[in-house]
């Protein structure tokens, strides 16, 4: 199966795809995630710009902040998706946290997302003790909108031209959970 192939339907029953599982990234997912991270949906819904180098992402995985988590999602020995999260190195923020993800072109809508967002708000909530974590999201992209409001986040602000996205500007919000 190529990187662009459908996967098989989902069963609409699981609570995510059967065979999932989310690990933390090593540099030997540089080339499987440079793939990832180079289709056009998956860069659609982020700040990425195309064109990025196995040896680039090999780089940024050597290189990680010890405030940042990076996870990845695997299915069927594939790279489907990655979230991370990245705690804010001031001590007056150091309560706080932020987050980004992105999901395999071919495979959004099957509860991939959801299963990375539980897993990075788990190390979040239970691991690191952050009471805040945001996010920022583009205005056009309601299924994550949807999925971060399912997960307690809400809207703080809207962002004009945030982003310049495939020849033009686009918005995007503001998103904060806070734990109670």
């Amino acid at each position: 199966m190529s990187e662009f192939d459908t996967p098989p339907p989902l069963d609409p029953d699981a609570r995510w795809p059967t065979g999932l599982s989310i690990r933390a990234r090593t540099p030997d997912d540089a080339p499987a995630i440079a793939t990832l991270i180079n289709l056009p949906g998956y860069r659609y819904g982020t700040l990425r710009i195309p064109h990025h180098t196995p040896d680039e992402v090999r780089k940024n995985v050597e290189n990680q902040s010890s405030n940042s988590f990076e996870l990845i999602a695997e299915l069927e020995g594939r790279i489907v998706g990655i979230c991370g999260l990245s705690r804010f190195p001031n001590p007056r923020r150091a309560h706080a946290g932020s987050i980004g993800m992105g999901v395999h072109d071919a495979y959004q809508g099957r509860g991939i997302a959801r299963a990375l967002l539980g897993e990075i708000l788990a190390i979040a909530d239970r691991w690191l003790n952050l009471k805040r974590v945001e996010l920022t999201v583009y205005t056009d992209n309601d299924r994550a909108i949807r999925l971060y409001e399912r997960n307690g986040f809400v809207k703080e602000g809207h962002l004009r031209c945030f982003g310049f996205r495939d020849g033009e500007y686009v918005d995007a919000y503001t998103m904060a959970r806070i734990r109670t």
